[in-house]
């Protein structure tokens, strides 16, 4: 088995690498997609979120309102960290026990957003970096996103840099071209995880 980190900056196109991916054939786990699982009404990640915060950042049909907890979150660094401290072991469990449904030739594709930020990068055999220039990442984020460009900007420069995402690649896919440019090179960006997954089975 291959375990793969896969990251990169918002508006980077990562769910779209993400999906070739798995169309290829690997094995995805989302770690947006179990932190919001991990949240859901009735699990114990929501009391904890509710006893951390309150019960103002739950809607009246008792789930999670992600727009007011990030407002106060991303405004406020000491409440995003008591946020992940509570979501990122839950995930990070659920994110095992996937894994552990793989089989030994599977290739793992982890798809963590902030991979980089919350230095994870030694938790996988290697890491696929997806990089687009910033203007290239505010021009999706305001066009394809509908934020307003100062929203963009402040959800940008909540993440690491594209230096420091860059730092932790061992393959770095480039997507500040149109799609059908994106296609070509994950595969071959799958072909050699293919090869490396076969030599560590």
């Amino acid at each position: 088995m291959l375990t793969v980190g896969l990251t990169g900056g918002i508006g980077a196109g990562k769910s779209e690498v993400s999906r070739l991916l798995v169309s290829y054939g690997a094995v995805l786990v989302d770690a947006d997609r179990i932190a919001r699982e991990v949240v859901e009404p009735g699990t114990p990640g929501l009391a904890a979120v509710v006893e951390e915060f309150g019960p103002e950042i739950l809607t009246a049909q008792g789930t999670l309102d992600r727009p007011k907890l990030g407002s106060i979150v991303f405004a406020d660094p000491a409440r995003l960290a008591a946020l992940n401290a509570i979501v990122h072991p839950l995930v990070g469990a659920r994110s095992a026990e996937l894994e552990g449904q793989a089989g030994p030739d599977d290739v793992v594709v982890h798809d963590v957003p902030l991979l980089t930020e919350n230095g994870l990068a030694s938790l996988y055999d290697l890491v696929v970096v997806v990089d687009a220039a910033p203007e290239t990442q505010l021009d999706r984020l305001v066009r394809q996103r509908g934020m307003t460009e100062d929203e963009a900007r402040a959800r940008m420069a909540a993440q690491s840099t594209r230096a420091q995402r860059r730092a932790v690649a061992d393959l770095l896919i480039d997507n500040d071209g149109p799609l059908e440019a994106l296609e070509p090179q994950v595969r071959k960006v799958w072909e050699e995880l293919r090869q490396r997954a076969a030599g560590n089975s």
